[in-house]
């Protein structure tokens, strides 16, 4: 029989506007048998988000006690607010096996790299700055000044997708889901991945 040794951390990064969480919804659809990580948050919840499920929304100062208590995998502040990866659920969901996806900033991409270099990241890429204003816009759950912002970011972001396993433009989310679904599915069956216990 063949299974895998331990279980896959899959990491999604992309800049703010470009549809990560909308294309993981779909992914959840298509691998169903994977756990999505939830990260904490600061910034206050959009119209339609709910605690414990887009995000955990804390205070600034709950987060503080919880990075003082180690309680974190990263954490970094984008865009001004503070955002960080429970450390203990994805250890937990890895050593029994069980592959996480977990959608993080560039910088927390970085820090998750140093402790889990087997991981698999995945950056996602708009098909242009253009396009990338225009769905800033459509979504419409930020002021023109917070949305120069993170177009700013954007730009720096870009400059990351390089170092990433796999790069992913998002011109539709019904295919971007599906290749991020097939990247899982080849992902768990490489080679390295796979422990053998005779026939």
């Amino acid at each position: 029989m063949v299974s895998k040794k331990e279980g896959i951390l899959f990491i999604i990064s992309g800049p703010s506007g470009v549809g990560k969480g909308t294309v993981i919804k779909e992914v959840l659809k298509l691998v169903p048998d994977i756990n999505l990580s939830i990260s904490y948050t600061t910034r206050p919840p959009r119209k339609n988000e709910t605690n414990g499920k887009e995000y955990f929304f804390v205070s600034e100062e709950e987060f503080n006690r919880m990075i003082e208590r180690g309680e974190f995998l990263e954490w970094a502040r984008v865009h001004g607010n503070l955002y960080g990866t429970p450390k203990r659920y994805i250890e937990e969901r890895l050593k029994n096996n069980e592959d996480v996806i977990l959608e993080i900033d560039t910088q927390g991409a970085r820090q998750v790299k140093k402790a889990f270099p087997n991981g698999v990241f995945i950056f996602i890429l708009p098909p242009s700055i253009d396009e990338l204003l225009k769905r800033l816009h459509k979504r419409g759950t930020e002021k023109e000044e917070e949305i120069q912002i993170r177009l700013n970011n954007a730009k720096e972001e870009f400059k990351e997708w390089e170092w990433y396993n796999y790069t992913v433009i998002n011109e539709s989310i019904q295919l971007t889901g599906e290749i991020i679904a097939s990247i899982i599915k080849a992902e768990r069956c490489r080679t390295s991945r796979l422990g053998w216990k005779g026939l």
